[in-house]
């Protein structure tokens, strides 16, 4: 397949699991105080311009008016003529979205002819780049219009760009039942003269795309091909209405008002009319009460129905696993999973269940540990008919609210640490961290009339000390009406070596259109960032291009008080910024394999491993500091919140090793034999089957929760990614980062990362990457398979 889709942008588990906690933003007061100029120069900064660079950072993030006044200069330097978003040239207004894809389609037939036609060796030994090269120019448009489409707040360009991705997006159908550019492809790696003398990127690209072609049924006749193509329709119809369509058997649950003693009386007074609670059985309401309400039947109603899903959704979620198992065997796979797995670093559902069942047996004592605790706990509560001898379902999250209420009420209020976060000084931190780890650096530029879609929008050119200008990231990071609340990371436009051929086609253009392009050079990358390569022998590149979504809370415009996040915020940000800095350092020469373009089950390795930067105390040093004083923060009270939030990780570990086994099996063969009434062995027979094969607390009968469970159709057979990539995230922590005393900011350390890890985006396999930057510990783990996936499992999750 030649377009391969980018990460999507998707809530992870933890994100999940962050935004179904009542979050209460930080309000601080302030009467006169001002963002001032930063009185924090740590030893390393030599340079002046590198500690202006540092204190614009703070202040374009902190002070509206500043950044105000900084983007202004754009006028000056650019006129008032708009450069296009994202300062391509074609896109200064709604139609030339439709230039845009006419152009990149000239380009693509172009490349298309020229493969079909290669008959010499020297000609087939292009194959890989060219393809490369036409799966690149049809990123161009479907990412960015996918992405437009989206986050713009112009219907005209929402409309425009939905137009453009359509026409793109079809044209890649007919490119990948293209059998004369498969054939070709086949072709040149078979031939030995020419896959040796690929590079280690072309050839993990040329197999990536033959694999993406056989997942097209490309090899398939004519008949199952089509087969193949209606199945694969009616699974995207299927599975996006199983996401659109997730409710419960009983909407609405309704309890007597006396039954909800417990919960908060505002939340009680809102729900209930003439003394009788309606209580919805989906969202926030269902998950305060089973924390709060001490009437235990009371939260047993209310378990059973938020877990018990509308069986229309549960059909819609049988048919869509039914037709991915059938997809799998018309494909010549035993299930949807081996299909699915065969290009991560699993390779097989029979390691990802060895992974899963050692992460299970090394995370079961500290579950074990946490039950107790919550028994002690329910023993202790007075209440009749509580049935103290056991731990239900139902009881689980009550007694863990008391328990971390109890571990709360010891500490501050939670908002004390905002105070130290506002958004420039957590920027201005990662910058810094940056810079000590890798030598690069977060550095504000104005943005040109109409490059961004709203004007809180900033742009951050990514300068390397030894390579200049290798990045650029817009940070659309602060709340607004209509914008999605998810945080996510989007590539715009991967990293990837312009040829000379290309040049010459791009002064061809650059003539022809006009004085839209002043050079060859900008015309080779419709007018977005380019550079040359110090370490790839000068050689000009394309820049990554990437967009940072968030959904951090304006300060009113009445106080000087900045933007403050609270530490789970800081976090995310860190997390995200992990993404892009995968994107930023996988400078690769082929878009395929650049950035986060990775196998799934590696993607979230950067951005877990970010996360565990963000409360190191060398790293709070770097950045924590009261917006108000300046003062610095103690890192103690950092790990003191830290741990109440993973005093019951073990449970939430638990929880994920049971959706990724659930998730297995669904994608297993097993829904080949499914009946088709629910008498017979169905999902629900199967969900219960995994919660009692691995669940320390029994699920009640009659429940069906999997028809919640969203991740089954954008994630099917690699739900355990996440889990996985923390445990592999742990390690390279603990060896790498905390080796040594201040490991966390070590540069020797970055660079060990760095070169090992980020660097080869996907161009490597995953295993290789790991054993690399573990040096001797992960010699055993280069080779990858079964036994390097229990291994994994076994270091398990404590970071």
């Amino acid at each position: 397949m030649l377009k391969r889709l980018q990460r999507p942008a998707w809530t992870c588990p933890r994100c999940a699991l962050h935004q179904s906690r009542a979050a209460t933003r930080c309000l601080v007061t302030a009467s006169n105080a001002a963002v001032r100029q930063d009185e924090y120069q740590p030893a390393w900064k030599r340079e002046p311009s590198i500690a202006h660079d540092d204190r614009t950072l703070r202040h374009i993030f902190d002070s509206p008016a500043i950044w105000k006044d900084f983007n202004a200069r754009a006028k000056y330097r650019h006129g008032s003529k708009s450069a296009g978003l994202f300062r391509n040239r074609y896109l200064t207004q709604p139609d030339g979205f439709q230039d845009f894809v006419a152009v990149t389609l000239v380009k693509c037939r172009r490349i298309v002819d020229k493969v079909l036609a290669y008959q010499s060796t020297d000609d087939l030994r292009k194959v890989a780049r060219d393809l490369d090269r036409l799966s690149d120019l049809l990123c161009r448009v479907i990412d960015l219009s996918d992405f437009v489409r989206s986050v713009h707040p112009n219907r005209q360009v929402q409309a425009a760009a939905s137009q453009a991705y359509s026409a793109m997006f079809e044209y890649m159908n007919v490119l990948n039942t293209t059998t004369g550019l498969n054939d070709q492809l086949k072709r040149a790696a078979a031939t030995p003269e020419i896959f040796d003398s690929w590079s280690e990127e072309e050839q993990t690209v040329a197999a990536i795309l033959i694999k993406d072609f056989s997942k097209s049924a490309i090899d398939l006749q004519e008949t199952d091909r089509q087969a193949f193509v209606d199945i694969s329709n009616e699974i995207a119809e299927v599975g996006n209405a199983f996401v659109d369509n997730m409710a419960a058997a009983t909407p609405v649950l309704s309890l007597q008002s006396s039954r909800m003693k417990g919960m908060d009386l505002r939340l009680v007074r809102q729900l209930t009319r003439w003394g009788s609670v309606s209580l919805p059985t989906v969202g926030m309401p269902a998950v305060m009460a089973l924390r709060s309400v001490e009437d235990a039947e009371a939260r047993r109603e209310i378990y059973i129905a938020s877990r018990t899903s509308a069986e229309s959704n549960l059909q819609r979620l049988e048919r869509l696993l039914k037709r991915r198992a059938e997809i799998a065997k018309l494909s010549g796979y035993e299930s949807y999973a081996h299909m699915t797995l065969t290009d991560k670093m699993a390779q097989s559902p029979e390691a990802v269940t060895s992974f899963l069942d050692a992460l299970a047996k090394d995370n079961a004592p500290r579950v074990q540990t946490e039950l107790r605790e919550l028994l002690e706990l329910k023993k202790s509560d007075a209440r009749h008919s509580n049935f103290p001898a056991d731990l239900n379902a139902w009881d689980k999250d009550y007694y863990t609210a008391q328990l971390m209420s109890s571990m709360r009420t010891k500490q501050r209020s939670p908002d004390f640490l905002s105070a130290y976060f506002s958004l420039g000084t957590v920027m201005q931190g990662l910058s810094r961290l940056f810079h000590r780890l890798y030598s690069i650096r977060l550095v504000p530029c104005e943005t040109a009339p109409g490059e961004t879609w709203n004007s809180d929008v900033r742009r951050l050119d990514v300068i390397d000390d030894h390579e200049g200008h290798i990045a650029v990231i817009y940070c659309d990071l602060f709340e607004r009406q209509g914008k999605s609340p998810n945080p996510a990371h989007f590539t715009l436009r991967c990293s990837r070596r312009i040829s000379e051929e290309e040049m010459q086609e791009a002064a061809e253009l650059s003539s022809q259109t006009g004085g839209l392009f002043d050079t060859a050079q900008e015309a080779a990358n419709d007018g977005l960032a380019t550079n040359f390569s110090a370490r790839n022998g000068h050689e000009l590149y394309q820049l990554p291009t990437i967009a940072l979504i968030c959904d951090f809370a304006l300060a009113p415009a009445s106080s000087a008080r900045p933007t403050l996040l609270t530490f789970r915020e800081v976090t995310t940000l860190f997390h995200e910024m992990g993404h892009a800095l995968h994107s930023i350092c996988g400078r690769t020469a082929l878009q395929n394999v650049s950035g986060t373009r990775c196998a799934t089950d590696f993607a979230e390795l950067p951005s877990v491993l970010m996360e565990s930067f963000a409360s190191a105390p060398e790293v709070l040093a770097l950045y924590a500091r009261h917006w108000e004083t300046d003062a610095p923060l103690d890192p103690n009270r950092v790990r003191e919140r830290l741990e109440v939030e993973k005093r019951m990780q073990g449970a939430e570990i638990e929880g994920q090793v049971l959706l990724g086994m659930l998730d297995q099996v669904y994608h297993s063969s097993a829904p080949l034999a499914w009946s088709e009434n629910s008498s017979g062995v169905d999902s629900t027979a199967v969900y219960h089957d995994v919660w009692r094969r691995y669940s320390s607390i029994p699920e009640p009968a009659g429940t069906s929760w999997q028809g919640f469970f969203g991740h089954l159709y954008g994630y099917g057979g690699t739900y355990y990614s996440y889990l996985f990539d923390r445990a592999i995230a742990g390690k390279i922590w603990r060896d790498v980062f905390q080796r040594l005393p201040g490991g966390a900011v070590d540069p020797g350390a970055g660079e060990r990362y760095r070169e090992e890890v980020l660097r080869h985006g996907g161009g490597r396999d995953g295993w290789r990457c790991v054993g690399g930057v573990l040096g001797a510990e992960g010699e055993g783990l280069r080779d990858g398979g079964r036994g390097a996936m229990e291994e994994v499992g076994r270091w398990g999750v404590h970071n």
